[in-house]
């Protein structure tokens, strides 16, 4: 399972298409496929009638759908769904990801791909993740609020015993399994307690290396899910900074996915909630400063410019305008018409890629009860 990166989220940006279709909506994730096939079916004719108001002529329209079209057919890409599911396509792109929260039903077709649907996976409080550690295995949850699901890296160590079989023939370890959590302890010759903790440090830098390819450039936070002992041992060996202090203690390999996801939420939910919290107390006093705003033109100027340092917009709620940067001039619409863009979504790209993070909320948390609010730098 792939998981949807900042370098996938930066593709999206820079990709300049014409056309550039995005489409989101809900999905099941088993039992009803033809539900999701429907959905699909429904968005694929929106995104042709949207072509067609474009000019496009119906035989180029259908040559254009046709990678949209063939996923139709394609049964096991609907019989693996999350709860929602992005597609985009453009003459440069074609990508599909599954999403873990449930997305509502959007076609947009433009100049560039419409992804602010996207954002509360790269908020501050959108997406977390558990690794269930033990020594025999390694798990890497990505987890909602309340959704969760394996997406351990298929090059993952899958055991202690796998990671240490190349030591030096003279260190090699026995491995027998002892106590209620069932972990792996080793004995053998001259084998002391530094020796054991060294073997296991080696196994879960293995693990650290393998899990910083994956997250890198992840900025959301993990929690860690092994027996007491452990704790202090994996700290040791992980370089990442997003690593919560307070982890879930017990063997992981007794515990299902959600199990871990509601454990690991206990965990970060006040975590997202102060964090959330003592930027929206930054809006009020930025504003009292004049250092925000909540008018969109403002907004969109400022985050163009580089100038937001954190934006809130509304999910699920857009701004149809046509934003000209030479002559910096906005003009809003209340409908969607070819030639327009949701400048809320412009506004969340252009804060993203110029360093600032966005917060995609329910329209009534966007603080100043406005439809959007900028932190401005200066």
């Amino acid at each position: 399972m792939r998981i949807l990166s900042r370098e996938d989220l930066t593709t999206l940006i820079e990709n300049r298409g014409d056309p550039a279709i995005s489409i989101y909506m809900p999905t099941q994730r088993a039992g009803d496929t033809e539900q999701n096939l429907i959905r699909f079916k429904n968005s694929l004719a929106e995104a042709e009638r949207q072509l067609d108001d474009y000019g496009y002529r119906p035989a180029d329209t259908r040559s254009f759908l046709k990678p949209l079209a063939e996923l139709l057919n394609d049964s096991p890409f609907w019989n693996h769904q999350a709860d929602g599911l992005a597609v985009f396509l453009s003459p440069e792109v074609f990508r599909h990801y599954r999403v873990p929260h449930s997305l509502e039903e959007l076609v947009v077709v433009g100049l560039r791909f419409h992804i602010k649907p996207l954002m509360p996976l790269f908020a501050e409080d959108g997406i977390f993740y558990v690794l269930a550690l033990s020594q025999k295995k390694a798990r890497l949850l990505q987890c909602t609020r309340y959704y969760a699901w394996d997406v351990t890296p298929e090059d993952i160590p899958s055991g202690m015993a796998e990671t240490l079989q190349y030591d030096d023939p003279e260190k090699q370890l026995q491995f027998r399994t002892t106590g209620p959590t069932g972990d792996a302890m080793f004995h053998g010759h001259g084998l002391g307690k530094d020796d054991s903790k060294d073997s296991i440090l080696r196994y879960f830098q293995e693990i650290d290396r393998v899990l910083g390819e994956v997250l890198r450039a992840e900025h959301s936070p993990l929690v860690l899910a092994a027996v007491d002992y452990l704790h202090p041992i994996y700290r040791e060996a992980n370089k990442c900074n997003r690593l919560l202090d307070d982890g879930i203690q017990g063997n992981p390999d007794d515990l299902s996915e959600q199990e871990l996801q509601e454990k690991a939420w206990a965990i970060v939910q006040p975590h997202f909630e102060s964090g959330r919290t003592s930027m929206m107390e930054q809006y009020h006093e930025a504003a009292s400063k004049g250092l925000a705003t909540g008018d969109t033109k403002q907004a969109v100027l400022a985050a163009y410019d580089g100038r937001v340092s954190a934006l809130f917009v509304p999910a699920g709620v857009q701004q149809w305008g046509r934003f000209d940067p030479e002559g910096r001039k906005l003009h809003l619409y209340e409908e969607a018409k070819p030639g327009l863009e949701d400048l809320l979504d412009l506004a969340a790209v252009h804060t993203l890629t110029k360093g600032g993070t966005v917060y995609a909320v329910e329209p009534e948390q966007v603080p100043g009860e406005t439809s959007i609010a900028a932190i401005l730098r200066y």
